[in-house]
């Protein structure tokens, strides 16, 4: 996880709520909702790198990989909750 966050092709996608985003995050995420994720896909799959997902707990971020995946995308990855995220920013 550490070479992805690094690499700076990666997009990292925090899939929480918009007020959950708004309480604190990763820095550079971008926020896009689990929800609406299905609405813009045409925005991910313009993403020129690795994207990770997070959230609160894994759990929704698991669920974000798995759609982003089924829609064609490859370099996908969960990276869990936002306080493992953390472990990763300086």
């Amino acid at each position: 996880m550490e070479d992805l966050l690094a690499n700076p092709a990666t997009t990292v996608v925090d899939v929480r709520e918009t007020n959950e985003f708004a309480m604190g995050h990763f820095d550079g995420a971008i926020n896009i909702p689990l929800g609406i994720i299905p609405l813009r896909l045409d925005e991910f799959k313009s993403m020129k790198g690795p994207i990770v997902v997070y959230c609160r707990s894994g759990n929704r971020s698991g669920m974000a990989m798995n759609l982003l995946k089924q829609a064609g995308l490859s370099e996908v990855y969960n990276g869990g909750g936002l306080h493992e995220m953390l472990v990763y920013q300086d």
